[in-house]
């Protein structure tokens, strides 16, 4: 599998390995992932002590296909400020946007969860109830005693106290554990209830099982635990071990279409949203030049903002309206796509 930044001569490269890949005797695959960052990671002091051996350029390199086998735990490692968040980032209270920022990795990293026995000190930081220097313990805990084979175990990792532990508990997975409840998000307290569930119905099933309000409320009655607690270990006990990730859209280009004056009106493909604006949508179809969806070609209902359709970052399928090479304007639609 290869790993393909987005960055410049993306498209050239890729046609380069599309053809490539036809001449090869076994399957290989790749996919484009995003570049942003990359290369303030590359010149960064984190990046000198992991690869103190290798060259900048080589440590792009690395962060690119790190990105690929697990995006968060590399994004992480590089200050929220570099990774596109907008041009008139400086124009802004600095304080609050650090804050902001910082809260917004935090958010995505506890509803995610963390290998703990994968994680680096970068990722750990940033889960509720673990400071850098505990950061830093687990890691050294990790290398002298071997893998985590359960959550509890985290109490012997120095300074890492109960108070602590409750805090991050639940944020950290144990796939290796023979509990199948640390590859949950699942909470220590909250185990009783959860061993409970599993007595009424088996994993096995449970995975397969709908449960309606009604139902959960009539079983929050019987195991005496509140409604919403309730709801989430089930929620958590029908896919344990679950990366919400998962659920997104794979990005898809076309190897066939390259340049803007390979486009053709009707043409349906798959793209990337790039940017919003009250007028419209700028989508990425793979061509250097982002196409325009206007706001009246994002459904066939009414739109009062492009945000209420899409988001930054989502992949769309869209239909090519028009094509103007000569002024690099590409108009797409939404619409019955």
């Amino acid at each position: 599998m290869i790993s393909l930044g987005n960055g410049t001569a993306s498209r050239e490269s890729e046609k380069f390995l599309s053809e490539l890949i036809k001449e090869l005797p076994r399957p290989v695959y790749y996919v484009i992932v995003s570049e942003a960052g990359a290369s303030v990671y590359s010149a960064s002091e984190l990046a000198s002590k992991e690869f103190p051996e290798l060259d900048v350029s080589y440590r792009g390199a690395v962060s690119i296909a790190r990105r690929l086998q697990d995006p968060l735990a590399e994004l992480v490692k590089i200050d929220p400020k570099a990774l596109g968040v907008g041009q008139y980032q400086h124009d802004v209270n600095q304080k609050r946007l650090s804050e902001r920022l910082s809260g917004a990795v935090e958010d995505c990293v506890n509803s995610v969860g963390v290998d703990l026995n994968t994680a680096s000190p970068s990722l750990l930081r940033y889960v509720s109830g673990i400071s850098a220097t505990v950061a830093e313990n687990i890691i050294k805990y990790r290398e002298e005693k071997g893998l985590f084979r359960s959550r509890k175990e985290l109490l012997k990792v120095p300074k890492l106290g109960p108070k602590s532990f409750e805090q991050c508990a639940g944020f950290l997975r144990i796939p290796e554990s023979d509990n199948v409840l640390d590859n949950t998000a699942v909470h220590p307290e909250s185990y009783p209830i959860a061993v409970k569930i599993m007595e009424l119905y088996p994993l096995s099933e449970l995975k397969n099982m709908n449960f309606s309000d009604g139902e959960i409320r009539q079983l929050a009655k019987q195991l005496e635990v509140g409604f919403p607690t309730l709801k989430d270990i089930l929620a958590e006990l029908k896919k344990p071990g679950r990366d919400p990730r998962e659920e997104l859209p794979p990005p898809i280009f076309r190897s066939d279409v390259l340049e803007i004056k390979d486009l053709k009106p009707g043409m349906i493909l798959y793209g990337t949203v790039r940017n919003i604006t009250s007028f419209g949508v700028f989508i990425d179809i793979g061509v250097h030049q982002d196409g325009l969806a206007h706001i009246s070609e994002l459904s066939d209902s009414f739109v009062r903002s492009p945000f209420d359709v899409v988001n930054i970052g989502d992949t769309v399928k869209v239909r090519v309206l028009s094509v103007e090479p000569e002024r690099d304007r590409i108009s797409l639609s939404l619409k019955g796509v």
